[in-house]
């Protein structure tokens, strides 16, 4: 591997440039900005990117604009936000004024405690940079991953529907969107996105510390070449799984090789035959994407994780993690999606249910790694349907997820895939239940059959969030729900707009 460009990290944080040597790379933000910069008012809560008492506000430059997403910094490893403009709830006040936000809350009554108040802060500064008085339900999904003891919420709710009401500040605070609709950056912000153009890497960087080291390579061939190079460094992509290794195992990670610096491996681009997503394209991209072709899974995307775990966290990475009870694999195994593997410049594509070994064990090779997601267009007829069961409607694991693409033809089933989460040691394929329906009427009985066999196919595990009988019948249950839904229609399209609510 040639040798990488190397030295300290640099990002602005609140406005002023900083240089970081000497720290751990697998040090968390929120450590840093605590331990190092006094900044307390970030709060640590869960340290697993659940409570939201740690979000902080992330800029990117995307020419001479800003764009702002919300984080945990829990969770965020200190050298992922190289080249970037970290914002902490310090940095919202001037010395005359609450920013808007704030004001609210305090008008509002928003806070009593006021432990998870600064995350409730960042996350409704993120909404306020990003639309203009959105709907109850983007509120909701807004702060889906903050947590309240005490106050209830609605008073919280009550100050994102008021801090538009409240005079906008004119420098980089002010809102993102205008009432028409239309995206505005004040000369602050031009001037910001001009200091973080100045801050980018022209290749591979390194930072090393304390005996470990971080890699970004800025491309999908350096990373590629970098990785044969290092077979078992550990790969760091949004650390929503990683970081809890840092926080919950106290694991040492030694070389990491981040794959948030390879644009290339962010594409997420459609042709005739479908899309490609790249693995580093995250997952509030991916969504996004997906929703326009197969709105009907628009629900299970927002209920996949909150908005901050969503921001950073990668289609590829939630894959490559291969956990039996990650919402997004049984979706695509539904679909019918293919991964692509790659090791130095070798490339080989396998369908994704079949990456699966075991438990947490991958087909992937030592030095290879997952490059893109195939995902074929949607086919003629196909009557599409996901869902989640989980305890709480918000940021909760699945006991049961299940995605349907039944085709239709002629009130005849033509093609049938079905992909199931929460009940096998992998995301796994239903094939004894396609099996009984393919070819078949599409009635109520051929759907009570396959219901029956479905219910018998996998062999789940009783545990915290549900017995292995009651993962039975639910699955059975969801396809008998899927007839209800889809029956009368026989594939009716579904838009966005009536998925959403």
């Amino acid at each position: 591997m040639p040798d990488p460009g190397s030295g300290p990290l640099r990002f602005l944080l609140n406005g002023a440039p900083v240089e970081v040597e000497g720290v751990a790379p697998q040090t968390t933000l929120l450590a840093w900005l605590r331990e190092q910069r006094q900044l307390t008012g970030t709060k640590e809560g869960c340290a697993e990117g659940d409570c939201g008492a740690c979000t902080v506000a992330i800029a990117d430059a995307q020419g001479d604009r800003l764009a702002w997403r919300c984080v945990n910094a829990c969770i965020s490893l200190l050298p992922s936000v190289d080249g970037k403009a970290v914002y902490t709830v310090e940095s919202l006040a001037t010395a005359d004024a609450l920013h808007p936000v704030q004001q609210a809350m305090v008008e509002c009554h928003g806070s009593q405690c006021g432990f998870c108040t600064p995350g409730f802060v960042m996350s409704l500064f993120g909404l306020y940079k990003n639309a203009y008085r959105p709907g109850r339900d983007a509120v909701c999904d807004a702060l889906s991953g903050n947590l309240c003891r005490c106050t209830g919420y609605r008073p919280i709710l009550d100050a994102a529907e008021r801090m538009y009401d409240l005079p906008a500040p004119g420098d980089w605070r002010a809102p993102g969107v205008a009432p028409d609709g239309g995206l505005r950056a004040s000369g602050d912000e031009r001037a910001i996105a001009g200091q973080l153009a100045a801050l980018g890497r022209p290749g591979t960087f390194e930072y090393r510390a304390c005996g470990q080291r971080w890699i970004a390579p800025t491309s999908e061939d350096a990373f590629a070449t970098a990785l044969a190079a290092i077979p078992d460094a550990t790969i760091v992509a949004g650390a929503t799984d990683v970081g809890l290794r840092v926080t919950k195992a106290h694991r040492d990670l030694g070389t990491m090789l981040y794959t948030g610096s390879a644009t290339d491996l962010a594409h997420i681009v459609r042709d005739a035959g479908g899309m490609s997503i790249g693995a580093a394209a995250t997952l509030a991209d991916v969504f996004a994407a997906l929703d326009v072709e197969f709105p009907e899974l628009h629900e299970a995307w927002t209920r996949f994780a909150s908005v901050a775990i969503r921001a950073i966290g990668t289609l590829g990475g939630n894959v490559a993690n291969g956990s039996p009870i990650g919402d997004t694999m049984p979706a695509l195994i539904a679909l019918g999606a293919r991964v692509e593997l790659r090791r130095e410049a070798r490339v080989r594509s396998l369908p994704l249910e079949d990456f699966y070994l075991g438990y947490r064990r991958t087909a992937l090779e030592p030095g290879e790694f997952l490059r893109a997601v195939r995902v074929p267009a949607r086919p003629e007829g196909v009557l599409l349907r996901a869902y989640k069961v989980s305890k709480r409607f918000d940021q909760d694991i699945s006991a049961v997820f299940a995605c349907f693409a039944i085709a239709v033809d002629a009130g005849r089933i033509v093609g049938a895939r079905v992909g199931c989460g929460g009940v096998a040691p992998v995301p796994a394929r239903a094939r004894r239940t396609e099996a009984a329906l393919a070819g078949r009427p599409f009635t109520e009985a051929t759907i009570g059959v396959a219901a029956r066999v479905l219910a018998e196919e996998f062999t789940p595990i009783d545990d915290m969030r549900a017995s292995a009988g009651y993962r039975r019948t639910v699955l059975g249950s969801l396809l008998r729900r899927f007839w209800h839904e889809t029956g009368a229609t026989h594939g009716a399209p579904v838009r966005v707009a009536d998925v959403a609510g």
